[in-house]
């Protein structure tokens, strides 16, 4: 494991002595097969006792892992075929949010998400993730074209929220977030959202209205981050792991709660144990809602969706 949390020691301690005994074993000769095998078993006992138990800020960490594929290895891994659109065509081309049009299994489709970055550099070029008003508006100006052309709609979510910054707020990241949320619940196509890491604040709303809104087993979906919940409210980052707690953010939390309509399971240990995998299921979703989402028609379409966001929460008038 390259990089491991502390309630993934106990797995790396098993890993570390699983090498050892190979080295051994090299050196040796000896047929170590049997010592190998029994730790194994324990490796995979292990790994179930701690993922099936993980708490709030644990499943925090795991979405924000750095080995976690993002939004283009997405893309580029389910799709035959991909090319890039830019531009906002009013301000600039937003590198936080990438978009364009994809073969799925022979369909084209319009996918659109948010990109963090691989490394430091990139992950400044990309703005860690955190989208300008000019990103929502290439992200709606392609939801446009694909409603233009009939094609449908996949978004992947992962952002820390977007961009708080002086000039993104003269520039009306307020506006840019809330047109997006008017024009994508009466969009004529069908749209699926899938939150791949984090899902935090307008910024993720900003490209999360669909007909399907998934998200990964460990990832999370919330108003704040626990991070800023914290300093909010105790004045200091040192009760995020309670936070995280109180703002039931996880995937379990959000479907329990009906504001998702589904929960995408993970390879065992997170999707960057094993990104081609995760990428395959997530294919396989894909194919099979657009399939029945696309058999529906346009008005039934469009009713359901906002039906089924203006049924959430609860109003109690005095």
């Amino acid at each position: 494991m390259k990089t491991s949390f502390d309630f993934e020691k106990p797995i790396a301690d098993l890993q570390g002595q699983v090498e050892k005994v190979k080295q051994v074993a090299e050196k040796t000769k000896v047929d170590m097969s049997a010592t190998l095998k029994e730790l194994d078993e324990k490796i995979e006992k292990t790994k179930t006792e701690i993922f099936s138990n993980l708490t709030g800020w644990q499943q925090v960490q795991i979405s924000r892992h750095p080995e976690r594929p993002y939004t283009l290895q997405y893309i580029e891994t389910i799709c035959d075929d991909f090319i890039e659109m830019h531009g906002d065509r009013t301000v600039k081309d937003d590198k936080a949010i990438v978009g364009g049009f994809g073969s799925l299994n022979g369909e084209t489709v319009m996918f659109i998400g948010h990109q963090k970055g691989t490394n430091t550099k990139l992950r400044q070029y990309r703005n860690f993730g955190m989208a300008n008003p000019e990103g929502y508006r290439k992200a709606l100006r392609l939801m446009k074209l694909a409603e233009k052309f009939n094609k449908p709609v996949v978004t992947f979510i992962d952002t820390p929220g977007a961009y708080p910054g002086l000039e993104a707020e003269e520039r009306g990241q307020g506006e840019a977030i809330a047109r997006n949320l008017l024009e994508m619940s009466v969009l004529k196509v069908p749209i699926i959202c899938i939150i791949v890491g984090e899902g935090a604040s307008g910024g993720a709303l900003g490209i999360g209205i669909g007909d399907r809104v998934y998200m990964l087993e460990h990832t999370w979906y919330s108003v704040i981050s626990p991070e800023s919940c914290s300093s909010i409210l105790w004045r200091s980052w040192d009760f995020k792991e309670k936070a995280a707690e109180c703002l039931k953010l996880t995937s379990d939390n959000m479907l329990a709660n009906r504001l998702i309509d589904g929960i995408i399971k993970e390879p065992m240990g997170g999707a960057h144990q094993d990104p081609a995998q995760m990428c395959q299921t997530i294919k396989e979703k894909l194919i099979s809602d657009l399939k029945i989402l696309k058999a529906k028609n346009v008005d039934t379409l469009i009713a359901e969706r906002i039906d089924k966001f203006c049924s959430m929460g609860v109003v109690v008038e005095d």
